[in-house]
């Protein structure tokens, strides 16, 4: 089973009131690259979340966005200053009889002193609930990702086994035309030569080695074998269930290397029309293998 290197996750976790949540988002890279956005409260462990990231994915480059939600105090910040207010009460009282005003003092008079009130000293956020929270959220957006990443990896799979199937069935066609084009260019030369040096001067010892010589650099079958382990290897990796886009890639290099060799040798239209085929099922292989992880 293979993954697929682009894909999204999205994870939620609750602490002691503080809930975080993380959202992933991957696109092909030939690297694993990780991007994160986090709150000022936890901007200290930008590395761990890469780490945790890169524990799970080894390619693609990952957006990470952080959000977290810090539970609210239900103790209001500020507190009643008793001495206060019974002062500014007392000094009104004096100050009505003073002036000789019968209406009483009312509670809005006084709370216009802001000094009545004092403020409460708030504790510090608790980070490590919002970073507990933040890590159990991150390990679920990264399953989710991973499953969507295999969906996609899975799909991918079929398609790549398809074009090698295809790439597959070219090549028995070529192995099939090989020694019999060998055989026939042979013929053919010995018929020319024949026809043009029928005085007997040439020597048949001398043009036997020459033909076989012309059969040599005609001869694919060992660029056939080693194309056939290359499409062996690719199979197994595909089904290995390890990150193995690079190793792909590489593989698709070397199919690639033996097609062209292959054509180079192919003399006749039939084996070009197979060569063809091959470059284009290849074409879209190494397509498909961009966007493995």
């Amino acid at each position: 089973m293979i993954a697929s290197m682009t894909g999204f996750g999205r994870g939620e976790a609750e602490e002691n009131g503080y809930v975080a949540t993380v959202e992933l988002r991957s696109v092909n890279s030939r690297y694993c690259e990780i991007s994160p956005r986090t709150p000022k409260s936890i901007s200290d462990k930008e590395s761990e979340i890469q780490r945790t990231i890169k524990d799970e994915f080894a390619r693609g480059r990952i957006s990470v966005s952080v959000q977290i939600e810090e539970p609210v105090s239900e103790v209001a910040p500020y507190r009643v200053n008793a001495v206060a207010v019974k002062s500014y009460k007392d000094l009104l009282e004096e100050v009505r009889r003073a002036a000789g005003i019968e209406e009483p003092v009312r509670l809005e008079h006084i709370l216009r002193y802001p000094d009545i009130m004092e403020s409460i000293d708030q504790p510090e956020p608790e980070d490590d609930y919002a970073w507990i929270a933040t890590q159990a959220a991150l390990l679920d957006a990264c399953k989710a990702m991973r499953a969507m990443r295999l969906q996609e990896g899975n799909a991918l799979r079929k398609e790549l086994e398809d074009r090698l199937n295809g790439t597959e069935e070219k090549l028995r066609e070529v192995e099939r035309l090989a020694p019999i084009r060998v055989v026939s260019t042979k013929e053919r030369l010995q018929q020319r030569l024949s026809e043009v040096l029928d005085d007997g001067r040439i020597d048949p010892d001398r043009l036997e080695f020459e033909m076989t010589m012309v059969a040599d650099k005609l001869d694919v079958r060992e660029e056939c074998v080693r194309l056939d382990s290359h499409l062996v290897l690719f199979r197994e990796a595909i089904a290995s269930g390890e990150p193995v886009g690079r190793k792909l890639n590489f593989l698709a290099q070397e199919m690639n290397r033996e097609i062209n060799t292959i054509g180079s040798k192919s003399n006749d239209a039939e084996m070009s029309h197979l060569v063809v085929g091959m470059k284009e099922e290849l074409e879209k292989i190494r397509e498909q293998v961009e966007n493995v992880e």
